[in-house]
């Protein structure tokens, strides 16, 4: 029903448009006989606004994934930096959920581990939308930030790092055959923010799958059922995640590829000082609008990243 819905869905967008188009041919027609330019001038811009939603739908046909329609679960973990880097991952989820708002999607942090001077040293976001997980993987490695750091009192200049890993969110019974019995769960009192509610109560949520030794936790909602339900779904994505990277290792060995670790790899690279610019290291695209980019413009990157796997030939 899922699929036949999102199906549903892509054929209105194209009907839609091809009335859209009719429409437009005629009123073309009627500006020719009249020789009325008021009329072409609408008629340009609603043709350009036709050509940009063409143009969008255009990289939407790229997600031929089996996944990439699914919502997504971005992880995002501070790495070398410190203080800093804890400090990069929480600029990474303001530009990740302004990311979200910019497309139309929904997205909320189900979890984070706050810092010890400041920022985080990881967070979790949900993103909720149409093809959110085939848009979202672009950005799966790690992201470099050059700056003069805010913690230095001589202000110099730090490089730090961040880790982000993308998720396709599992269905229930369906990707992952998940046993109740291999899962440990811990309750314990949330140490962060959050009112008194928080501190007199054990909600916080650690959960254990036993077999792989996968750990996740939440404590960023109000109860404890609340926190083991969004633990869960972030459990099924790992879980999903970890059967992916085994088939695909499965794959290769079959054909005596070799299969590179992935996550690590620097794909981006964000530079405040001395000069500003935003480079991405797989496509070459670059911006000088940094501001812009922390604030959640970030879809050149993202479709510069489709193109790209699309010339290769790559699969999602």
């Amino acid at each position: 029903m899922q699929r036949l819905t999102s199906l549903r869905s892509q054929t209105e967008v194209w009907g839609n448009l091809h009335a859209r188009l009719d429409d437009l041919s005629g009123l073309l027609e009627l500006a020719r006989e009249e020789d009325d330019e008021t009329v072409a001038a609408d008629i340009a811009n609603e043709a350009q606004d036709v050509e940009a939603t063409v143009e969008q739908l255009e990289y939407d046909l790229m997600l031929s994934g089996p996944y990439d329609s699914r919502n997504a679960i971005i992880d995002i973990h501070a790495r070398e930096g410190g203080t800093d880097a804890q400090d990069w991952v929480q600029m990474l989820v303001r530009m990740y959920l302004r990311w979200a708002q910019r497309r139309g999607w929904d997205a909320e942090v189900v979890a984070s581990l706050e810092g010890e001077e400041a920022g985080l040293k990881s967070a979790t976001i949900e993103v909720r939308g149409e093809n959110a997980y085939g848009y979202s993987k672009a950005e799966a490695g790690q992201h470099r930030l050059v700056r003069q750091s805010p913690f230095d009192q001589a202000h110099r200049r730090h490089t730090s790092f961040a880790l982000v890993e993308v998720l396709p969110e599992a269905e229930d019974a369906v990707d992952i055959d998940l046993n109740e019995d291999d899962i440990r769960m811990d309750t314990y009192r949330a140490s962060s923010a959050g009112g008194q509610h928080v501190n007199k109560t054990s909600s916080a949520v650690r959960l254990t799958h036993v077999p792989t030794g996968i750990v996740v936790t939440c404590q960023n909602e109000r109860s404890q059922l609340q926190n083991r339900e969004t633990a869960m779904k972030v459990l099924r994505a790992r879980l999903l995640e970890l059967e992916l990277k085994r088939q695909a290792e499965e794959q290769a060995r079959l054909r005596g590829e070799h299969v590179s670790a992935g996550w690590g790899a620097q794909i981006r690279s964000y530079v405040l000082h001395p000069y500003t610019l935003v480079k991405d290291h797989r496509t070459g695209c670059e911006n000088g609008n940094t501001t812009g980019v922390l604030d959640g413009d970030i879809d050149m990157f993202v479709q510069a990243y489709l193109r790209t796997r699309i010339g290769d030939g790559a699969q999602s």
